[in-house]
């Protein structure tokens, strides 16, 4: 029987669960494994654990390496799972060596921590990472880790490096950057993935550069909105994705938009009110307001009143 690549497996909604905590603060395994089984069950192409959703920046080594194993124990192999390493080059490269022990299938490379290195150094932090793992890597970039395009086919080149994930949102920097691939690689195979803390606003122009694969953050606690959206992004229903858009995700956007750290906390909060207690975040996040909790809950029931008709 032919094996799959990681790449050939990676296909459909991908999931960014949360990492939960218990009411003494530390590791809940036990809830994060029921977290990651109702996402598959409910429709989840992979599994990426620990990464900016998931809290990567406050767990521990242990800490990682048990939420990890805890979600590559629940996946069983079903679907994929992927652990996000970060920090310094040093610290990145430990991580991932720990999820391979874990055992992970990929890595998303997060920026480095606090530096913001030019072209050469970027390639070398990737380059350094994808190096000390047997694993295939997914290059992150956003904020102080932005590639142009021939550094993009530079790491292209890896032969562990199978895609990169744009978490910035400049779609002429994307343009060029699928097409340079395109132009030195023709044989393809080179995957992209749309990064932003709430993917599906800006689908539909990721659509049109050829990037589908997409994160999705509200899969998390309203999975039945964000696979209907998925499906009609991925089937040209145009008039139900535009629905979905105007009624639900632009309005959660602006509430998103409302409080730092919200791309993360508010998701964990709509875990919690779908009836799952995850627990807070950690420091330095900080809970939503409670007004803006109370907002999110009627938004959750007003995308799906918004729902196709079954």
């Amino acid at each position: 029987m032919m094996t799959l690549s990681l790449a050939e497996r990676l296909d459909g909604l991908l999931f960014f669960p949360v990492t939960a905590f218990g009411p003494d603060g530390g590791l809940d395994s036990a809830t994060f494994r029921t977290h990651v089984r109702a996402g598959i069950e409910a429709g989840a192409g992979a599994v990426f654990a620990c990464c900016g959703t998931g809290e990567y920046h406050a767990l521990g080594l242990e800490e990682y390496r048990e939420t990890v194993a805890a979600a590559v124990a629940e996946a069983a192999g079903e679907v994929p799972v992927l652990a996000g390493v970060g920090h310094g080059t040093a610290l990145a490269a430990e991580f991932a060596r720990l999820a391979e022990k874990a055992g992970a299938d990929g890595l998303l490379v997060l920026p480095p921590y606090l530096v913001h290195p030019d072209q050469e150094g970027l390639v070398r932090h990737y380059t350094e990472v994808a190096a000390a793992t047997g694993l295939d890597v997914i290059v992150y970039q956003r904020d102080n880790a932005v590639l142009t395009p021939e550094s993009a086919v530079a790491l292209a080149r890896i032969p562990n490096v199978i895609g990169l994930k744009d978490g910035l949102g400049d779609l002429d920097l994307m343009q060029r950057i699928v097409s340079a691939v395109r132009t030195e690689l023709p044989d393809g195979g080179f995957l992209y993935f749309n990064g932003l803390p709430t993917a599906e606003l800006t689908g539909l122009a990721y659509r049109g550069v050829g990037v589908r694969l997409y994160s999705s953050a509200v899969f998390c606690f309203a999975p039945e909105i964000a696979m209907a959206f998925h499906r009609a992004l991925n089937t040209g229903d145009d008039v139900t994705a535009n629905r979905l858009l105007d009624g639900f995700y632009r309005p959660l956007v602006e509430l998103r938009n409302r409080g730092r750290g919200y791309a993360v906390s508010l998701v964990k909060a709509g875990v919690r009110l779908r009836g799952l207690d995850v627990g807070p975040v950690r420091s330095p996040l900080a809970e939503p307001a409670p007004e803006h909790v109370k907002e999110l809950s009627e938004l959750i029931d007003r995308g799906r009143a918004l729902l196709p008709a079954s």
